[in-house]
């Protein structure tokens, strides 16, 4: 690796994974990237978002929360009918 080669990494301003360049070293150690995006310098982060990255089952409900408008994710309960007397 060397100063202005390409790698990968996340870009905090981006909210994704883009290409940027290398701007500084220490040794053989990248330090810090340009985004070739948005131009964001930042700290190398070795491709890392700092989020716990979710599981197909937290995922789908997460999804099924947002599509149903509960944050359970379960099924929404049947309206009670009145009964006419």
């Amino acid at each position: 690796m060397r100063l202005g080669d390409s790698v990968d990494d996340y870009c905090s301003r981006c909210k994704r994974t883009t290409d940027h360049a290398v701007v500084s070293m220490a040794a053989d150690d990248v330090q810090k990237v340009r985004c070739r995006t948005c131009s964001y310098e930042h700290k190398y982060r070795h491709n890392k978002t700092g989020k716990k990255e979710l599981t197909k089952e937290e995922a789908f409900q997460k999804v099924l929360a947002s599509v149903t408008g509960q944050l359970g994710g379960s099924a929404p309960e049947p309206a009670k009918k009145k009964r006419a007397k």
